[in-house]
């Protein structure tokens, strides 16, 4: 009775906040803070991202932190993204399961533009200074099992943006659920991301002179891209060594359309994946689809290290590719 009263509150909660951050074309483009939406670890954009019902370790940070809570021991996980436009992201976090605490973990995410040259209204083919901003996420996730059925997960993330001579710092929240009926493999998982209070920014860089005069605009306040994901796993095949999985998401943007994303898992002795998924938007300039990748895990002891990647199908710019190193030990 007591995790069915569970199951039924979030259910209600995701469904009310779900008309609050419900898609809105009008919206699109005015959130900020876009790195937030940057996802690391090559298993869950291989698979379209729809692990939020079945993701744990490290990774699970970035999708739903409850996810944390089924984490064995320490990993460790580093991934690397050439993303589009000639803009990296690289990751490295930590994550280690305390005995009657929980599971706590700790990540950076590095989102570096490359090097863009200064230019202003007196010298618009440049001044010969060149910049390199930089946009980095700065995660701590705390999770455990609230019962035999329920996970809970919450991460608390540190925004800085800097370009040039103007900075911007913020705080966002990530709340998560996994219920396991432990009926059929299936699984439901719930998290509400990226929620938190306006940015702005500030800095020399606003600095202007007017009429012989100095003048420092104020920057104009911005959103964060929040949202409401909800999503479903399901083992269809579990059978000795073969375990095969499909998995679905809704997200509900609160920036721009609402989201599908689907995918599927085949593991062979829990050292061979192979993985596909798809995202489907409404949105007419979404650039996402296709993804596929592959895992393989190598046993050293108690050690268990693994080399993941990822490809995901990217309209006008190159297509994204993720690879990944996890030590679990």
């Amino acid at each position: 009775m007591k995790n069915k009263i569970v199951v039924l509150t979030i259910v209600l909660l995701a469904v009310s906040l779900s008309s609050v951050y419900a898609g809105n074309t009008r919206r699109i483009g005015t959130a900020g803070a876009q790195e937030l939406l940057i996802p690391y670890g090559s298993r869950g954009t291989a698979m379209g991202g729809a692990i939020l019902a079945d993701v744990s370790g490290v990774e699970a940070m970035y999708w739903n932190p409850a996810g944390l809570a089924s984490l064995e021991g320490t990993e460790a996980m580093f991934t690397h993204l050439p993303y589009i436009a000639d803009i990296d992201m690289n990751f490295v976090g930590i994550a280690t399961y305390i005995d009657g605490f929980g599971s706590l973990g700790l990540g950076a995410k590095v989102v570096s533009i490359g090097e863009i040259e200064e230019t202003t209204e007196d010298y618009p083919d440049g001044t010969g200074r060149v910049f390199e901003p930089s946009l980095t996420v700065i995660n701590v996730s705390y999770a455990r099992i609230l019962t035999a059925n329920v996970s809970f997960g919450f991460s608390g993330m540190f925004i800085n943006e800097d370009i040039f001579e103007a900075k911007a710092t913020g705080f966002a929240f990530d709340v998560g659920f996994i219920y396991d009926p432990r009926w059929r493999g299936v699984k439901v998982g719930l998290a509400i991301k990226n929620y938190g209070p306006e940015m702005t920014f500030s800095g020399r860089g606003f600095e202007r002179e007017l009429l012989n005069r100095q003048a420092s605009p104020n920057g104009a306040p911005f959103d964060l891209p929040s949202s409401i994901n909800m999503g479903m796993m399901y083992d269809f095949v579990d059978n000795g060594p073969h375990v095969a999985t499909i998995a679905g998401n809704f997200r509900s943007n609160n920036y721009q359309e609402d989201m599908w994303q689907g995918g599927m898992e085949y593991v062979y002795n829990e050292l061979y994946s192979l993985r596909a998924g798809y995202n489907f938007s409404n949105q007419d300039d979404y650039i996402y689809g296709l993804s596929l990748g592959a895992g393989l895990v190598y046993e050293l002891g108690s050690t268990k290290l693994a080399f993941e990647y990822s490809w995901t199908e990217t309209e006008v710019f190159d297509d994204n590719q993720y690879f990944t190193v996890r030590v679990n030990f």
